[in-house]
Order: C-alpha cells, then structure tokens, then sequence
C-alpha cells in the first residue's frame, strides 16, 4: 500500500468511513477461537482496532511506512512494518507462525495484493479448522439524487488517473476477485456480501474524503487539479453549503471464508 498513499498519510486518518461495530462481531462469531488476529494493509489502523475488540492480540502490517505513522494506539494492537522484502517465511514467522491465527482482515487493500502469493501465506497462517479470511472495501458514496449525480459527473474526471489493473476490483465490487475459500456466509467468490456504512459527514469531510484518492494524487503529480476551486464550489452547492452536516451512505462489500480442507 506504499506509494500512493504515502503523500496522504495524514488525511488518509480524518477522510475514510469508519467500520460499523457489528461487522467485527459477525465475523469473531465466525472463528473457534480468539486468541491472534492479522489485519493486512492496516494503513491507520482503524480495522485494526476494530478487530481488537474480540480478540486478545491484533497484529497490524503495512509496507508503508508513513501510514503506521499515523495509525490509532491500541494496547492490544502491535503495528509492524513489512517491506515488499519479506519472504513468505518471514511473514509467517512474524505473524505467529503456521496455524495460528484466528481471523484476518483486509479492509480496502487487497485489490493492490499480490493474490496468489498473500493466498498462499494466508493458508499457512490461518487456523485449521476455525480460522477465517475477511476482505471488504467500498465503491461509492450516495448522498441524495442531486448531489449523486453531481458525484458521478466529478468522478468521470478522475478515470484516466485510476490504475484500472488494481481497481477494476473494486469497481465490480469484488466480483471478479478470486477468492478460493470456502464461505462461511458473508460473501462467497463471485458472490459479495453487500453492506451499507452510513456516517454524519460536512462537506469539507467529504472533500477530504476525495482528495485522499489515489488517483486524485496521481493527477496532482502529473499537473492536474481534480479539485480546482470551480469544481469545488459546484460540489459544495450541490450538498447544500459548506457547514451542513449530512448523513450518507457508503456502499460497501465483503467476501469472507476459511481454507478449504
């Protein structure tokens, strides 16, 4: 998750929704046991303190630097660095070892992952039976249909800055997303779960929310403003003024399963 987001660490934290509760409980109801979970790609941390809740050790790893930084202290949770260095065995030696973890989660990442090579550790480090794999991200955000459309033209704009070979995943939800895992009923390969977030979010949320894309930093770099102050302006108009507060949808998505034995 380096690269990207490393220029966006810090607003990375204030502009992203925040998991709902629930979705830690159903999936700690889906683990025999409680005792180590991974969160991959933790960025700031938020699932990963999510996780902790339910479970007695929370590992969170990113291979960017500048995002653990910025990550939310919990005393259950240990952040840990992982460059793309690391071999398989690194990782699994600094995880816990083969079978030992409960539950990991992978909140809005893995569509950067290596797949077959993270597949691969995350069979090794799982439980045998009992352990679970959850991945989850979201596409969109409505607000009311004045403003969605609004959205959707302003989106238009940013495709050309999108890498499409790493986020063709998200955009069909995770339906394409190879997923060899056996369902435990929250979303099964070519099959997701579909969940809604819903937050209180101003409008100078929402555009922090915006200028923490990926592809909005990868047009700065080029020279392009996606945000100019017109821009801006039109979309504060359509939300209905800078200090209004609405309550939104974030639509998200889940697969999540156990090794096939």
């Amino acid at each position: 998750m380096a690269g990207p987001f490393d220029k966006q660490a810090a607003i990375y934290l204030d502009a992203r929704p925040t998991y709902p509760k629930d979705w830690y409980s159903m999936l700690a109801d889906c683990t025999s046991h409680h005792s180590l979970a991974w969160d991959v790609g933790t960025g700031n941390g938020q699932a990963a303190i999510g996780v902790a809740e339910h479970y007695e050790q929370v590992i969170g790893t990113d291979v960017s630097e500048e995002q653990l930084k910025h990550a939310i202290p919990h005393p259950k949770v240990r952040y840990v660095h992982t460059p793309l260095s690391n071999s398989d065995d690194e990782l699994v030696t600094l995880i816990g070892g083969e079978g030992t973890v409960d539950l990991i989660t992978v909140a809005t990442a893995v569509h950067w992952f290596d797949l077959p090579r993270f597949y691969s550790v995350v069979t090794r480090l799982l439980r045998k039976p009992g352990g679970v794999l959850a991945l989850w991200s979201y596409k969109n955000i409505q607000v009311n249909p004045a403003f969605d459309a609004a959205g959707v033209r302003w989106f238009q704009t940013t495709l050309p800055y999108w890498n499409s070979k790493v986020h063709h995943h998200v955009w069909d939800e995770y339906r394409t997303l190879p997923f060899p895992f056996e369902s435990v009923g929250l979303g099964s390969e070519g099959n997701p779960l579909l969940l809604d977030i819903p937050k209180e979010v101003s409008f100078e949320g929402y555009l922090g929310f915006l200028r923490s894309w990926s592809a909005v930093a990868t047009a700065k770099e080029q020279g392009v403003d996606l945000l100019p102050e017109g821009v801006v302006k039109e979309l504060e108009t359509a939300w209905g003024g800078a200090k209004l507060v609405r309550t939104v949808v974030y639509k998200a998505f889940m697969l999540a399963g156990k090794v096939k034995l």
